[in-house]
């Protein structure tokens, strides 16, 4: 499902950090070395359809790398 995030993240929690994170060989082979924390929060997506609603959002940031992997967990309508 492709999906655009409309203005900003709100509600931003950390789920896990360091060893805790399960993709973290993933995300180093890809991304590179960092501090990767897997991070929740509620924003408006816009869905390839053209809606507009209000998501939670999952997704994996490191500082110096930024975010990456945006899912939608799920669909508030």
């Amino acid at each position: 499902m492709y999906f655009e995030i409309v203005g900003g993240i709100s509600d931003v929690e950390t789920i896990a950090v360091g060893p805790s994170v399960r993709r973290m060989s993933e995300l180093q082979a890809r991304y590179g070395e960092g501090r990767w924390r897997k991070m929740k929060g509620t924003a408006v997506v816009r869905l390839d359809d053209g809606r507009l609603l209000r998501a939670e959002l999952h997704w994996y940031e490191a500082h110096g790398i930024g975010r990456k992997a945006f899912k939608i967990k799920r669909l508030f309508e």
